[in-house]
């Protein structure tokens, strides 16, 4: 008797330290925590029942009313608490689709769930029981004790049932309970059959209980489950909204490739009324706009979803400084600003770095100045220091642009968001180029600080840490390439695109160069007409083609060996990092819709000039 006394002490202890770490901390709520408070509950009035059984076995001479009625009530209480760990287990073990099924008809389980309850209580109270008491030994027998074993039995089978069933799809950690509990009614029916004295049913379902609690429904690791779930949606969601940046990028670049290429072709025709010129003029530069738009929607999403990488090459930086000049020059237009440049004659000519991102940085602070700058100038600084095998830059635009208010300034670098927009209606933006910028320094391990006076203007200052090349095998090409003067009489170009749109804006553009143009609409008819016909001199090939892409293709043709001459994709899918992607496949080159004429020129003239 007094071991009885000792468990149930021990047992009372145990489930009011659970008690204090469940109930009185923050948890996520859920069917299965909301059965586990319950299990809770049941299990801690199952052992006041028990001790008050124990107590009346041992102080109380002969079976009256109150002492059947206690009897009766600790084996409802039991018999509960097997109907809830049971719920419990189903529950925890429901797949995707059952839990949608189940949250779908709630009520109707709710209620069937509550009849079977109320079945199993009713019974209990109704079916005999029976105490047998000597000197040395009190228990309980009878329909009703029979009933209990019925249900352990019952319980144990579809637990284990359960935990077999989701054994592919949960964690382990989750069906540990099941076992215990399996277990644990083994070592109940031991005791029960040999010395039926001892009174250990509530100590054994209580330490069920607690390891449910250290194994699943600890509210610190449920939140952190949580946090995990939530992590995982979100980036799924993230990938989803990168696959419908991608696709609708390719859905925009495919018209705004013909709207660029028949722009610049009327440019530059000499029959163009003067009237029209300036409205060419107009759509050229709605059509670059909307092409930075587009660009920096993409690469916002790309750096969220932390598919943004630093490819580091040798880069001529001559090159990059004297084109971020040019395209400037043309951002500033007829504004009455002076464009000052101020390059370190120190600085070395080749660097080793991401040089794409190094210019889009420099890009997005150059354009942001031409287009908060109405008159005055803007200074373009670029100083180096040379330390071992590190040149560090410190870049700096400068302009007497509109300014910024001090407490607006660490707004600056947040997405969507511009500064005083009220006042910059005419400015087109998205307010997402600062935030680029941010991160993309932040991602080369660099500095940017922002110095400004309201109405009077804004500097920008960034430092990047690049390598040093003292040998390089780069060709520095002439940045003042004209690009009429690219003769291709003779050579034979093969265009692929199911676009015939495409394909007549890239015939206008090459139509420049006199070559040979071949045009065909799908990667089937580019591979029977090289198995006929190889003597091309080059392939466009664009890749985002029905039934058979362009890499498709391309593998097709590589390894039937029907073609060795330089490929290069034509692709709208032109998300940051997508050109590595291509090369890694194996093209010689890459070629962004819309085209520009600079980068057609320039692949034309290192596959082609003799």
């Amino acid at each position: 008797m007094n071991f009885n006394i000792a468990m149930i002490i021990c047992s009372t202890l145990y489930i009011l330290l659970i008690f204090g770490f469940f109930f009185f901390r923050k948890k996520v709520v859920s069917y299965e925590t909301k059965i586990y408070s319950a299990l809770l509950i049941t299990d801690f009035v199952a052992i006041l029942f028990e001790f008050l059984c124990v107590m009346l076995a041992k102080y109380d001479d002969g079976v009256n009313d109150f002492t059947y009625f206690v009897g009766k009530t600790f084996l409802v209480i039991i018999v509960c608490w097997i109907m809830l760990f049971t719920l419990y287990i189903i529950i925890i073990t429901f797949n995707e689709k059952k839990k949608k099924k189940f949250n779908h008809n709630k009520e109707g389980y709710l209620y069937i769930i509550l009849l079977i309850f109320l079945v199993n209580i009713i019974l209990m109270y109704c079916l005999p029981l029976y105490y047998y008491k000597d000197d040395v030994v009190a228990y309980t027998y009878g329909l009703s004790t029979d009933y209990l074993v019925i249900m352990l039995v019952v319980s144990a089978i579809i637990d284990i049932y359960c935990a077999i069933r989701a054994f592919k799809y949960i964690k382990i950690k989750r069906i540990i309970p099941i076992f215990a509990f399996v277990i644990s009614i083994g070592i109940l029916a031991s005791i029960r059959t040999f010395s039926p004295q001892i009174q250990v049913v509530s100590a054994i379902f209580t330490f069920v209980t607690i390891l449910m609690y250290f194994t699943i429904e600890n509210p610190d690791v449920k939140m952190i489950e949580e946090l995990n779930m939530l992590r995982n949606q979100a980036d799924k969601a993230n990938n989803a909204k990168t696959e419908f940046l991608s696709s609708i990028s390719h859905e925009i670049r495919t018209p705004l490739n013909a709207i660029v290429g028949f722009s610049n072709t009327l440019s530059e025709n000499p029959k163009l009324p003067d009237e029209l010129k300036d409205d060419v003029k107009d759509i050229l530069i709605a059509s670059d706009n909307l092409l930075e738009i587009v660009n920096g929607v993409l690469d916002i999403s790309k750096i969220e979803a932390n598919k943004i990488e630093i490819i580091k090459k040798e880069y001529d930086t001559k090159k990059m400084f004297d084109e971020l000049c040019k395209l400037t020059k043309v951002r500033i237009g007829e504004k009455p600003i002076e464009f000052i440049t101020k390059i370190d004659e120190d600085l070395p000519r080749v660097l080793y770095g991401d040089s794409v991102r190094v210019k889009q940085i420099i890009l997005n602070l150059l354009t942001n100045a031409a287009k908060y700058t109405e008159t005055g100038k803007i200074e373009f600084d670029v100083k180096s220091v040379k330390k071992d095998n590190i040149v560090r830059l410190i870049i700096s635009v400068s302009d007497t642009g509109k300014g910024i208010k001090k407490e607006n300034i660490d707004k600056l670098f947040n997405k969507f968001e511009r500064i005083e927009e009220e006042n910059n209606t005419t400015i087109e933006g998205t307010g997402l180029g600062l935030a680029i910028t941010k991160k993309l320094v932040e991602l080369m391990n660099g500095n940017i600080v922002v110095t400004s006076t309201y109405g009077k203007g804004s500097k920008f200052t960034v430092s990047l840490d690049q390598g040093y090349v003292e040998k390089t095998t780069l060709k520095f090409e002439d940045t003042n390439m004209i690009i009429s003067s690219l003769d291709l009489t003779g050579k034979k170009i093969l265009l692929v695109d199911d676009n015939k749109l495409n394909i007549k804006v890239a015939c206008k553009l090459l139509e420049v160069y006199k070559a040979d143009i071949t045009t065909l609409l799908s990667g089937e008819e580019t591979i029977e007409l090289l198995k006929k016909d190889n003597s091309y001199d080059i392939i466009l090939l664009d890749d985002m083609m029905p039934k058979m892409s362009g890499t498709d293709a391309f593998k097709i043709i590589k390894e039937e060996g029907l073609y060795d001459g330089p490929i290069v994709v034509l692709t709208a899918n032109a998300l940051t990092g997508e050109k590595e992607k291509y090369l890694e496949i194996g093209f010689d080159d890459y070629l962004a819709k819309p085209i520009e004429k600079l980068e057609l020129n320039r692949v034309l003239k290192k596959y082609l000039k003799k």
